[in-house]
């Protein structure tokens, strides 16, 4: 590997406003600062994300970060060996002033400006915290994407399966929602599920009856309002122990959606190593019932630590050294893209969730 290069990462898809340096070199690479700032207290009143309040939030915010990003990490601008920003996919009005100030940052002082696939980020996590080489297979999953994906490189990406309508994040905030929970839903249910019985209700679990490894969990989330509506059709309300029952169950079906399609695609892959990223990657429960699968298939397994399964500069950072290793650079015509699918030999997956464009 040659010399150590510094990278300033910028990530603004959603509700986080992130920057961060990392530094990537013959021993591999090691995050010297990560800014992240959240916006849950903007969005709190609407019950999700609003693009809107998102990307005025970020052109406040995107030139703090990065002044915090770079004291922290001891640096200056001097220091940088290059510039790597989110170009995609996501809420456009976030991304878009991510992409603006990369560029105008590398306008003004020269720097090499690398436009990351934010999906990228997550699915190239592995490398930067396990240094895993490829190929592996990734289970990318979180609040507006959920992918299987054989990682063969930095730009280099099979799609084994995808969903086809929500990602289990958004099913998630949506079921969070309809329980009376706090956003993001993912944690909530996730502690309201602690002390729960996954096994009182019979919820579905799509598309295990049928071959391949696309999934669904929009008829999930139905089934859990369906199954809400009864309870209090029944009985007047909700007890705290219909929730948590509901939360737990909700939680396993989810679980065990994701451990058999993962399954599956380990199988069709034969891929030497399980990894998972995302938001979603984060629930203990699905984190453990991965590692069964990967224990199952003698298979390495790797969990990134919970602050690098949530968005955040540091893997954009990281997967800018890979590609700029690799010759990329981007010109002052780098667009901002709501869609930007990973395995460009196949179609986009169709439809699009409230925390952004799946790809």
């Amino acid at each position: 590997m040659a010399e150590t290069l510094t990278i300033l990462g910028l990530e603004s898809s959603c509700d986080d406003t992130a920057a961060a340096v990392v530094a990537d070199g013959p021993d591999g690479a090691r995050i010297l600062s990560s800014v992240v700032l959240g916006q849950a207290d903007l969005h709190a009143a609407f019950g999700g994300v609003v693009p809107e309040i998102a990307a005025r939030a970020h052109s406040e915010k995107l030139d703090l970060a990065v002044r915090r990003a770079l004291s922290e990490a001891g640096v200056t601008l001097r220091d940088i060996d290059a510039l790597a920003v989110t170009a995609g996919p996501g809420l456009i009005g976030g991304v878009l002033a991510g992409v603006m100030l990369a560029k105008g940052i590398a306008a003004g002082t020269g720097l090499p400006l690398i436009g990351v696939n934010h999906l990228a980020g997550h699915a190239l996590t592995p490398r930067l915290t396990d240094a895993l080489p490829c190929p592996y297979l990734m289970l990318l999953v979180s609040g507006g994407h959920c992918q299987l994906l054989t990682v063969r490189g930095p730009a280099s990406f099979e799609r084994l399966g995808g969903t086809i309508d929500d990602a289990p994040g958004e099913a998630f905030d949506k079921v969070a929602r309809l329980l009376g929970l706090p956003q993001p839903g993912g944690p909530a249910i996730e502690r309201e599920a602690a002390a729960g019985d996954p096994a009182r209700f019979a919820l579905p679990r799509p598309l295990l009856d049928r071959p391949g490894c696309d999934m669904s969990f929009s008829g999930l989330k139905t089934a859990a309002l369906r199954q809400r509506d009864l309870l209090i059709a029944e009985r007047g309300g909700l007890t705290r122990q219909d929730r948590a029952d509901l939360c737990a169950g909700f939680q396993a079906a989810v679980a065990e959606v994701l451990a058999e399609k993962t399954r599956r695609a380990l199988a069709q892959s034969g891929a030497p190593a399980l990894a998972v990223a995302g938001g979603v990657a984060a629930n203990a429960t699905i984190r453990a019932a991965l590692k069964r699968v990967a224990d199952a298939a003698g298979v390495a397994y790797v969990a990134p630590p919970l602050a690098l399964c949530t968005d955040n500069a540091a893997i954009i950072a990281h997967a800018g050294a890979e590609l700029f290793r690799a010759g990329h650079r981007d010109g002052m015509d780098l667009a901002a893209r709501p869609r930007w699918p990973l395995d460009t030999g196949r179609p986009a997956m169709l439809g699009g969730g409230r925390k952004g464009a799946k790809a």
